[in-house]
């Protein structure tokens, strides 16, 4: 019986190839420093804030109004890289091009934050978020029925 291999272990330093892999580590992001380098000169950079990480064979990966939608599919691999001054770099590689991503926030420390937000705080604003969710729901239900009467008061003239 031949053993199989054991899936590839990663920590702070190592490429990632796997697409699902790829979204897995950058999706929780957030705000980061980016780079746009192309044959080894940087074109583009600034900050932005990752809202989205997704594989489609289509869909581009966007960096606009300090937004980053970020698909998987345009690079070839991730290269993770830890330098000397302790921030991570995300490396994400395609021909010529690196797009650097470097994180401009901890996670530790952002989710110390919210395990400080009291449990009663955290419960009224899901339930305030969903009471607003339930409510654009309900009006939007309330203009497809009204439009579908215009419809049908049209086909009846």
């Amino acid at each position: 019986m031949k053993k199989q291999s054991a899936p590839p272990c990663v920590v702070d330093v190592g490429l990632v190839v796997s697409k699902h892999d790829m979204i897995r580590v950058l999706e929780d992001l957030g705000r980061v420093a980016y780079m746009d380098i192309f044959d080894g000169q940087v074109r583009r950079c600034g900050e932005a804030y990752v809202m989205e990480v997704f594989s489609d064979a289509s869909g581009a990966t966007m960096i606009a109004n300090r937004t980053i939608y970020l698909n998987v599919n345009s690079f070839d691999y991730l290269q993770l890289d830890w330098p000397e001054d302790g921030r991570p770099h995300f490396n994400l590689i395609q021909d010529g091009r690196t797009v650097r991503l470097i994180p401009s926030s901890d996670p530790l420390s952002e989710r110390d934050s919210d395990l400080r937000t009291p449990n009663h705080v955290r419960r009224s604003l899901d339930s305030g978020l969903r009471s607003v969710v339930e409510e654009v729901l309900m009006e939007s239900s309330c203009l497809c029925e009204e439009w579908e009467e215009e419809d049908d008061d049209e086909f009846d003239s």
